[in-house]
Protein backbone atom coordinates (compact mmCIF):
# COMPACT_ATOMS: atom_id res chain seq x y z
CA UNK A 1 0.00 0.00 0.00
CA UNK A 2 1.25 3.43 -1.02
CA UNK A 3 -0.25 6.82 0.13
CA UNK A 4 1.46 9.99 -1.11
CA UNK A 5 4.82 8.29 -1.23
CA UNK A 6 6.73 10.96 -3.63
CA UNK A 7 8.79 12.29 -1.44
CA UNK A 8 10.27 14.56 -3.47
CA UNK A 9 6.73 16.12 -3.85
CA UNK A 10 5.44 19.04 -1.55
CA UNK A 11 2.20 17.67 -0.01
CA UNK A 12 -0.59 18.71 1.86
CA UNK A 13 -3.01 17.03 3.72
CA UNK A 14 -6.12 18.26 5.40
CA UNK A 15 -6.68 15.53 8.14
CA UNK A 16 -10.05 17.02 9.23
CA UNK A 17 -12.02 16.35 6.02
CA UNK A 18 -10.28 12.44 5.34
CA UNK A 19 -12.42 9.56 6.54
CA UNK A 20 -11.83 7.27 9.49
CA UNK A 21 -10.27 3.73 8.09
CA UNK A 22 -11.21 1.06 10.79
CA UNK A 23 -7.51 -0.99 11.89
CA UNK A 24 -7.53 -4.53 12.47
CA UNK A 25 -7.93 -3.69 16.53
CA UNK A 26 -11.68 -2.89 17.21
CA UNK A 27 -12.32 0.47 18.09
CA UNK A 28 -9.45 2.03 16.71
CA UNK A 29 -9.37 3.91 13.51
CA UNK A 30 -6.97 5.91 11.23
CA UNK A 31 -6.50 8.78 8.80
CA UNK A 32 -2.95 7.86 6.52
CA UNK A 33 -1.55 10.81 5.56
CA UNK A 34 1.53 8.48 4.10
CA UNK A 35 2.47 5.75 3.74
CA UNK A 36 4.34 2.81 1.93
CA UNK A 37 3.86 -0.76 3.29
CA UNK A 38 0.87 -2.36 4.90
CA UNK A 39 0.55 -3.10 8.49
CA UNK A 40 3.90 -3.00 8.94
CA UNK A 41 4.91 0.00 7.26
CA UNK A 42 6.59 3.36 7.22
CA UNK A 43 3.86 5.39 7.70
CA UNK A 44 2.55 8.90 9.37
CA UNK A 45 -1.56 9.04 10.61
CA UNK A 46 -3.78 10.02 12.73
CA UNK A 47 -5.05 7.40 14.74
CA UNK A 48 -8.12 7.01 17.00
CA UNK A 49 -9.21 5.13 20.17
CA UNK A 50 -12.69 5.05 20.86
CA UNK A 51 -13.22 4.76 24.82
CA UNK A 52 -11.87 1.22 26.18
CA UNK A 53 -10.27 0.39 23.22
CA UNK A 54 -7.04 -1.26 23.31
CA UNK A 55 -4.05 -2.77 20.86
CA UNK A 56 -2.81 -5.97 21.58
CA UNK A 57 0.91 -5.65 23.18
CA UNK A 58 3.35 -5.30 20.41
CA UNK A 59 7.15 -4.83 19.66
CA UNK A 60 7.96 -1.50 17.69
CA UNK A 61 10.59 -3.12 15.16
CA UNK A 62 11.36 0.20 13.68
CA UNK A 63 10.24 2.48 16.41
CA UNK A 64 7.37 4.61 17.13
CA UNK A 65 6.66 8.60 17.36
CA UNK A 66 3.71 10.37 18.96
CA UNK A 67 1.72 13.30 19.61
CA UNK A 68 -1.22 13.20 21.99
CA UNK A 69 -3.87 15.23 20.16
CA UNK A 70 -7.06 15.02 22.43
CA UNK A 71 -7.88 12.84 25.14
CA UNK A 72 -5.82 10.64 27.21
CA UNK A 73 -3.67 7.66 25.88
CA UNK A 74 -2.24 5.09 27.91
CA UNK A 75 -0.15 2.23 28.29
CA UNK A 76 2.07 0.14 30.97
CA UNK A 77 4.19 3.50 31.07
CA UNK A 78 1.67 5.85 32.12
CA UNK A 79 -1.05 8.40 31.21
CA UNK A 80 -0.23 10.84 28.47
CA UNK A 81 -2.64 13.39 28.66
CA UNK A 82 -3.21 15.93 25.68
CA UNK A 83 0.42 17.45 24.04
CA UNK A 84 2.20 14.70 25.25
CA UNK A 85 5.24 14.05 23.14
CA UNK A 86 6.49 10.10 23.04
CA UNK A 87 9.93 8.24 21.25
CA UNK A 88 9.46 4.64 21.36
CA UNK A 89 12.30 3.66 19.74
CA UNK A 90 13.58 0.67 17.92
CA UNK A 91 12.75 -3.02 20.06
CA UNK A 92 10.57 -1.15 22.34
CA UNK A 93 7.09 -2.83 23.34
CA UNK A 94 3.65 -1.90 24.71
CA UNK A 95 0.03 -2.63 25.01
CA UNK A 96 -1.06 1.26 24.22
CA UNK A 97 -5.26 1.66 25.00
CA UNK A 98 -7.25 4.63 26.04
CA UNK A 99 -9.76 4.50 28.59
CA UNK A 100 -11.69 8.05 27.61
CA UNK A 101 -10.50 7.67 24.19
CA UNK A 102 -7.49 9.83 21.99
CA UNK A 103 -6.32 11.05 19.29
CA UNK A 104 -2.81 11.23 18.64
CA UNK A 105 -0.39 11.90 15.80
CA UNK A 106 2.09 8.74 15.01
CA UNK A 107 4.72 7.81 12.79
CA UNK A 108 5.85 4.92 12.48
CA UNK A 109 9.27 2.99 11.13
CA UNK A 110 11.14 6.51 11.24
CA UNK A 111 14.35 5.90 13.57
CA UNK A 112 17.67 4.95 13.09
CA UNK A 113 17.61 1.01 13.86
CA UNK A 114 20.60 1.60 16.73
CA UNK A 115 18.50 4.27 18.41
CA UNK A 116 17.46 3.37 21.95
CA UNK A 117 16.74 6.68 23.34
CA UNK A 118 13.37 7.30 24.74
CA UNK A 119 11.60 10.20 25.03
CA UNK A 120 8.68 11.25 27.22
CA UNK A 121 7.69 14.88 27.42
CA UNK A 122 4.57 16.62 28.54
CA UNK A 123 4.99 19.88 26.28
CA UNK A 124 2.12 22.10 27.96
CA UNK A 125 3.98 22.12 31.00
CA UNK A 126 7.32 23.00 28.53
CA UNK A 127 8.73 26.63 28.31
CA UNK A 128 9.05 27.89 25.14
CA UNK A 129 12.01 30.17 24.42
CA UNK A 130 11.86 33.20 22.24
CA UNK A 131 13.55 33.01 18.45
CA UNK A 132 16.31 35.29 18.26
CA UNK A 133 15.83 36.23 14.32
CA UNK A 134 12.17 36.17 14.07
CA UNK A 135 10.36 38.42 16.78
CA UNK A 136 6.72 37.02 17.65
CA UNK A 137 7.95 34.07 16.93
CA UNK A 138 8.71 31.24 20.19
CA UNK A 139 9.80 27.61 19.86
CA UNK A 140 9.91 24.63 22.22
CA UNK A 141 13.28 21.82 21.39
CA UNK A 142 11.72 17.93 21.68
CA UNK A 143 14.16 16.42 20.07
CA UNK A 144 17.19 16.61 18.05
CA UNK A 145 20.18 14.28 17.03
CA UNK A 146 22.12 13.67 13.75
CA UNK A 147 19.55 12.99 11.27
CA UNK A 148 16.59 15.33 12.77
CA UNK A 149 15.12 18.02 14.73
CA UNK A 150 11.53 18.02 16.25
CA UNK A 151 10.15 21.31 18.17
CA UNK A 152 6.86 23.23 18.57
CA UNK A 153 6.84 26.53 16.96
CA UNK A 154 4.39 29.36 18.33
CA UNK A 155 3.98 32.57 15.75
CA UNK A 156 2.02 35.77 17.60
CA UNK A 157 -1.03 36.86 15.53
CA UNK A 158 0.14 37.90 11.70
CA UNK A 159 3.57 36.89 12.61
CA UNK A 160 5.86 35.53 10.05
CA UNK A 161 8.77 32.58 10.07
CA UNK A 162 10.66 31.22 7.14
CA UNK A 163 13.59 28.28 7.52
CA UNK A 164 15.19 26.51 5.07
CA UNK A 165 14.56 23.08 4.56
CA UNK A 166 17.53 22.08 3.33
CA UNK A 167 16.73 17.93 4.06
CA UNK A 168 13.04 18.17 3.92
CA UNK A 169 10.84 18.28 6.93
CA UNK A 170 6.99 18.78 7.50
CA UNK A 171 4.52 20.16 9.91
CA UNK A 172 0.96 19.51 11.80
CA UNK A 173 -0.95 22.69 13.13
CA UNK A 174 -1.92 21.97 16.46
CA UNK A 175 -4.05 24.95 16.87
CA UNK A 176 -4.96 28.37 14.85
CA UNK A 177 -4.11 28.83 11.37
CA UNK A 178 -1.46 29.72 9.03
CA UNK A 179 -0.53 30.15 4.94
CA UNK A 180 2.59 28.64 3.25
CA UNK A 181 3.08 29.60 0.13
CA UNK A 182 -0.46 31.18 -1.04
CA UNK A 183 -2.31 27.11 0.63
CA UNK A 184 -4.16 27.69 3.91
CA UNK A 185 -3.62 25.49 6.71
CA UNK A 186 -5.89 24.88 9.61
CA UNK A 187 -5.82 22.84 13.05
CA UNK A 188 -4.60 19.21 12.19
CA UNK A 189 -3.42 20.25 8.58
CA UNK A 190 -0.20 18.37 7.57
CA UNK A 191 2.36 19.68 5.41
CA UNK A 192 5.47 17.62 4.09
CA UNK A 193 8.44 19.61 2.07
CA UNK A 194 10.98 17.49 0.17
CA UNK A 195 14.29 17.68 0.06
CA UNK A 196 16.03 21.74 -0.72
CA UNK A 197 12.75 23.48 0.48
CA UNK A 198 12.05 26.78 1.84
CA UNK A 199 9.12 26.70 4.20
CA UNK A 200 7.66 30.30 4.58
CA UNK A 201 4.62 30.59 7.21
CA UNK A 202 2.71 33.48 7.97
CA UNK A 203 -0.09 33.29 10.97
CA UNK A 204 -3.30 34.16 10.81
CA UNK A 205 -5.41 36.77 12.64
CA UNK A 206 -5.35 34.26 16.17
CA UNK A 207 -1.64 33.33 15.78
CA UNK A 208 -0.66 29.28 15.26
CA UNK A 209 1.20 26.37 17.05
CA UNK A 210 2.65 23.75 14.50
CA UNK A 211 4.73 20.87 15.84
CA UNK A 212 7.37 20.55 13.33
CA UNK A 213 10.08 18.02 12.45
CA UNK A 214 13.30 18.72 9.97
CA UNK A 215 15.89 16.63 7.98
CA UNK A 216 14.47 13.23 8.38
CA UNK A 217 13.87 13.01 4.60
CA UNK A 218 16.97 12.51 4.18
CA UNK A 219 16.83 8.97 5.35
CA UNK A 220 13.83 7.83 3.74
CA UNK A 221 15.17 5.33 1.24
CA UNK A 222 16.94 3.66 3.57
CA UNK A 223 13.65 3.73 6.24
CA UNK A 224 11.54 2.20 3.35
CA UNK A 225 14.00 -0.51 2.38
CA UNK A 226 13.99 -1.48 6.59
CA UNK A 227 10.38 -1.88 6.26
CA UNK A 228 10.17 -4.45 3.24
CA UNK A 229 13.28 -6.37 5.04
CA UNK A 230 10.48 -7.27 7.28
CA UNK A 231 7.55 -7.57 5.37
Amino acid sequence: METLANFDQRVIVHSAELEWIPSPTHGVDRRPLDRVGGEVARATSIVRYAANSKFPAHVHTGGEEFLVLEGVFQDEHGDFPVGSYIRNPPQSKHRPGSAEGCVIFVKLWQFQPEDRTHVRLQTQFMASVPHHDHPGVSMTPLYKDTMEEVFLLQIEPNGEFAMPLIEGGELLVLGGELTESDDVLVKHSWLRLPIDSQLDLKAGNEGVKVWIKTGYLADVAAQIERVQAVI
